[in-house]
């Protein structure tokens, strides 16, 4: 972890579109980067006149919808046979991921849309759309507008209030990477024990 912290500073410390799209492109997949170790930067160096801060917003958006992406087919090709084949041994029966599938798809817009600004949930919003069948359209729309207007919000800070910001950012980067993760195992056994819960509910109630 502190030798992927330290990755991180010296990508920040070079930062420009390419690596904001590489870096966000991470932010999005499996990979602990928090949008804020990156667009917070970016937007102090549009401050001083380094970047573009529209540019430097978009470039985020692009590197997230890449990142993103990924995750979608990580969902589509891979996730859904494994759960199918291999669910139960996680208590995850087949009937029980047909009932997550209707009822992420009644919400599959708000989700995949809310998902981008929820700090852990960002780095797996994108697998339940891949996994349950949500059109490539709409997730790489809602995908899109909610990452950019995200990291908008991030080159806004890092822009305005300049260097206390980018301070504060730069101590807890350590803390901030493992809380990332922490909030990536909460949402993995939330997502296990409430549909474990639904399933076994939805058998109690059965003639």
């Amino acid at each position: 972890m502190d030798a992927f912290t330290l990755w991180i500073k010296d990508a920040v410390a070079h930062l420009g579109y390419t690596e904001i799209v590489f870096l966000m492109a991470l932010e999005s997949s499996l990979f602990p980067v928090p949008s804020e170790l990156v667009m917070i930067p970016a937007g102090y160096r549009a401050a001083q006149g380094e970047l573009n801060p529209f540019l430097a917003a978009l470039a985020g958006g692009f590197g997230s919808l890449i990142g993103a992406s990924a995750n979608y087919a990580l969902g589509k090709y891979v996730g859904k046979a494994f759960l199918l084949n291999y669910g139960k041994y996680f208590l995850i029966s087949a009937k029980t991921y047909h009932d997550a599938e209707r009822l992420f798809l009644r919400n599959a817009n708000v989700a995949t849309f809310v998902g981008r600004f929820i700090p852990g949930i960002r780095h797996l919003i994108s697998i339940p759309p891949g996994m349950f069948g949500m059109s490539l359209a709409p997730f790489m729309l809602l995908t899109s507008l909610g990452a950019t207007l995200w990291c908008g919000v991030l080159v806004a800070l890092g822009y305005f209030f300049g260097q206390p910001v980018l301070a504060a950012v730069a101590e807890y980067t350590h803390e901030v990477g493992i809380g990332a993760l922490v909030l990536l195992a909460i949402f993995v056994v939330w997502f296990i024990l409430k549909h474990r819960g639904r399933g076994k509910a939805a058998q109690d109630l059965a003639p």
